[in-house]
């Protein structure tokens, strides 16, 4: 049952108000390490453990794929996101979100240790998972088929990524590592920012104290005498001019340290880990907004950047502390805390055009812009696992999970030059032939913060059931989250119309043309800085979902199982964009009940689920599986305001209205696994959609097109899945030091457009190209292969990984242009690790080693390109 929600203003804020309002997997010890290298020694192949998970996938209930730490530490991977690309079906958008079996991250859900966690990205609800170091999680589960004591947002599948827990014995180990790229081998442009090795920024890009006081009274800067608007002037940081300099080495560590001990029918231990790695990356990239279709076919850029040189820099430091304790093997208690720090600094020098300064003429437009974010997330969660033997054998489970996430990016900056090739030598001198652009928005400074936090807390009760030949066991519990996110944004831009004598703005340096003494001084027709922050640019969300479910997981004679139930949920948002100049919800001066109900939904519903599995042999099983689930906008689609997706750097605008998606899901899936650790499982699967939310364009006057968010009509996804692990000792001595891994998926998809229904939902014009086309960010092939090697020594290993996925629609045609495709990317990466001894490990990694660029085109026209480099580390690490 769905029904929009209307009520008073005065209510909706207190709505708003009101709101703000698995078990561990155990590390090994020492001896248990030593124990498994001297088994790899004797030649057992234990394939980089990837055997190690195969029982817990084989034991699943529902379809599930497991990627365990050992198998991520073989492929070379430092993040979740980059091992989540290896799984069947998986592929990676933008180094941070996962979309599954061609489902964009919308799609997905994200779970820390089954918990649900807030997202620090302003432009999405799901956490970017580069956030999760490798070297913190134990196992990556990905769920693709709906289960009643799983969330009801599901569409692709579910991700929980499970953190190191506390080991049975000591554990403490220490690592180091270096590295760098063939891309940063040369100057690369820098500037000075003021951040430290910390990932921390200094004040240096915060807003002047004198402005943020404005910003706190609500006092805007248009409403300023000239003479006060130059003072303030004065006061704003302008040294962000990029210089050549050369890159430092890549550089990281990592510590962990615990233990355990018996106390009695008592065990406690614990696990704390640290982890700092700091990156370069220096990229050459093109950067098309608009083209002209030409009458033969042909497509020529009006609008873009086809000079553009990148330089990001990357801090990431994380901290875990896990305490656990365990009485008599039938009561367990964990608390865990997580913090996770991610800053990102990238500049970008760029040279390009517009449809007034074309190519042809003897004119170039110069900008740089400076992107800086400091992203961070805290997890505090506790949980228990209780059986009561007594109690034929009843389980009661329970979590407690309270994070916030944050983002803070002061001071991001771009800025605007034109170059003239005055002495006509067809060379535009950046620093002699230089103009700061003579118009009301030659640099804009953006200001933004965003925090997120989520509640969640749950319990469940298991009991186990006999009856002849049927074991059953019977769940039921309950889930709740509660969400909240206020957001930020200021912005004001530098007007160089203000400075009557256009002469004073000569000179490539910002820092230099408006020095202090011009700002002061220099005759003015206008406020220096203007304004430009609007309505909707601050906005406060809340989001609360109670849920019930009941399961029922029923064996009969060992040979089938039954496994389903249905889950209830009760969905309640709000989404309420604010005006910044009182700080107090944007609505018409008379607001009609529909436009109260635009900013809040509620919904309530039943899902069920039913999971059937033949078990054919000891070898050999046969699933299948049914689920209806629901996909639900993103807090920020619902807003209406704009924002830039950081892939495509398209503008897109929030939808308030929008409808949620129903899918029907459906899989069939056999499983092959043989004693050694050999497995062949082959997939079959179809998901029909109602409503499905996707990406359309509106054109654009100036700039970039507009990216709207709106509702197809109809939707489906169909497909086969292919995964396989064998080794190569059938070809002798030589092969049994080998194995082998992969997984392919083929699979399509189709949507339903109905163009005039988009403009009555998102209010602007749309001319759709491709009223029936793929969902955005579908492939509709996935390829992973990979190579393993392990010496007889036991002192060597080795694998060789690829990945590619097939071609995937990134930003929508309009106009009768083609929809624009990211491009494959061959991605092959080599891992080798020696063994001194039994306590020392060195790791050589080379990523990316095809030298593979990012491509975005349409009809074979370049939108967007971005070289990656050849990426290269070597790490140390000791077990004491």
């Amino acid at each position: 049952m769905k029904r929009a929600i209307r009520f008073p203003l005065a209510s909706l804020s207190a709505a708003i108000l009101a709101v703000l309002s698995t078990q561990p997997v155990l590390a090994q010890s020492d001896d248990e390490e030593q124990l498994i290298e001297e088994v790899v020694a004797t030649g057992t192949r234990l394939k980089g453990s990837a055997t190690a998970v195969m029982q817990e996938r084989k034991d699943q209930a529902f379809v599930a794929d497991i990627m365990g730490a050992e198998q991520i530490a073989r492929t070379g991977d430092s993040d979740a996101a980059g091992a989540l690309r290896r799984i069947t079906g998986l592929t990676l958008v933008d180094g941070k979100f996962i979309y599954v079996r061609g489902l964009g991250e919308r799609y997905s859900s994200t779970l820390l240790n089954g918990a649900s966690v807030p997202s620090p990205d302003p432009t999405r609800t799901v956490i970017p998972l580069d956030l999760f170091p490798a070297d913190i999680i134990e196992s990556l589960s990905v769920q693709k088929s709906f289960s009643p004591s799983m969330p009801a947002a599901f569409g692709g599948g579910s991700v929980d990524i499970r953190l190191k827990s506390i080991p049975t014995d000591t554990v403490f180990n220490a690592s180091v590592s270096v590295g760098g790229n063939t891309d940063n081998f040369d100057d690369a442009w820098q500037y000075d920012g003021g951040s430290s090795w910390k990932g921390k920024d200094d004040g240096t890009r915060a807003a002047p104290a004198s402005i943020q006081a404005l910003w706190d009274s609500r006092t805007s800067l248009n409403d300023l005498s000239t003479d006060v608007n130059r003072q303030l002037a004065v006061d704003l940081n302008r040294d962000y001019d990029p210089e050549l300099k050369s890159v430092d080495p890549d550089f990281g560590f990592n510590l962990a340290f615990g233990d355990s001990k018996d106390i009695d029918d008592f065990r406690i231990g614990f696990l704390g880990t640290v982890g700092y790695d700091n990156e370069w990356q220096v990229s050459d990239l093109f950067l098309g907004e608009d083209y002209r279709q030409n009458q033969d076919g042909t497509a020529t850029l009006v609008r873009g950047w086809d000079e553009v040189e990148a330089t990001d820099h990357s801090v990431k430091w994380s901290g875990m502390l896990a305490l656990g304790v365990d009485y008599n093997r039938n009561h367990r208690v964990d608390l865990t805390t997580v913090i996770l720090n991610d800053t990102n600094d990238e500049v970008r020098e760029k040279l390009g055009n517009s449809n007034n300064i074309n190519f042809g003429s003897d004119q170039r437009i110069r900008e740089y812009d400076v992107t800086y974010e400091e992203r961070r997330m805290v997890a505090n969660q506790i949980k228990g696992m209780h059986t009561f033997t007594e109690w034929n054998f009843l389980g009661f489970d329970w979590k407690y999970s309270d994070s916030r996430s944050s983002r803070y990016a002061p001071g991001n900056v771009q800025t605007r030059f034109i170059i003239t090739d005055q002495n006509e030598d067809g060379v535009f001198d950046r620093v002699n032939e230089s103009i700061l652009n003579n118009a009301t928005t030659a640099s804009r400074y953006s200001f933004q913060d965003l925090d997120d936090k989520v509640e969640n807390y749950g319990w469940n009760l298991t009991l186990p059931v006999t009856l002849e030949k049927w074991e059953i066991v019977l769940k039921t519990g309950a889930d709740f989250v509660e969400k909240t996110r206020t957001a930020s944004n200021r912005r004001f831009d530098v007007n160089a119309r203000a400075f009557m004598d256009s002469s004073v703005l000569t000179g490539h340096r910002f820092a230099d043309i408006l020095n202090d003494d011009v700002i002061l001084n220099a005759p003015l027709t206008d406020s220096i800085l203007r304004d430009t922050t609007i309505a909707g640019d601050d906005y406060v969300s809340a989001q609360k979902v109670d849920a019930y479910y009941f399961e029922a997981d029923m064996f009969f004679d060992n040979k089938w199982r039954i496994s389903g139930g249905f889950r209830w949920e009760d969905f309640r948002q709000v989404v309420a964009p604010l005006d910044p100049a009182d700080g107090t919800i944007d609505l018409p001066t008379s607001p009609t009940p529909e436009d109260l109900a635009s900013l809040a939904f509620q919904e309530d519903n039943l899902y069920p689920a039913l999971a059937l599995t033949y078990v054919i042999d000891d070898e050999m099983q046969l699933r299948l599986g049914y689920g209806e689930t629901v996909v639900r906008p993103d807090l920020r689609e619902l807003a209406p305001t704009t924002y830039l997706d950081p892939l495509t750097l398209f503008p897109v605008g929030g939808t308030p209205g929008l409808e949620t998606t129903d899918i029907k899901n459906y899989d069939l899936r056999w499983e092959w696994y043989v004693d050694n650790g050999d497995n062949l499982s082959v997939a079959l699967f179809y998901k029909d959609m109602e409503n499905p939310i996707e990406t359309v364009q509106s054109p654009a006057q100036d700039g970039p097109p507009l990216v709207r968010i709106a509702n197809a009509e109809t939707g489906e996804v169909y497909g086969v899945e292919l995964e396989f692990l064998k080794g190569l000792d059938f070809l002798g001595d030589f092969g049994r030091n080998f194995y082998t891994a992969g997984n392919l998926t083929l699979s399509d998809s189709e949507i339903q457009l109905d163009t005039q229904a988009i403009v009555e939902q998102t209010g602007v014009s749309t001319a759709i190209t491709n009223t029936e086309r793929r969902l955005t960010g579908h492939s509709e092939y996935v390829l992973n292969l990979q190579l393993g090697f392990d010496s007889d020594s036991g002192e060597h290993s080795a694998s060789v990984v690829y990945n590619v996925f097939g071609e995937r629609i990134i930003i929508p045609g309009i106009e009768g242009r083609d929809d624009s495709y990211e491009q494959p990317f061959h991605s092959l990466d080599v891992v080798y690790t020696y063994y001194p001894d039994f306590n020392s490990t060195v790791s050589v990694k080379v990523k990316n080693l095809l030298d593979e660029k990012k491509e975005i085109t349409f009809s074979d026209n370049l939108i967007r390109s971005e070289s990656q480099g050849i990426e290269f580390s070597l790490s140390y690490k000791r077990e004491f």
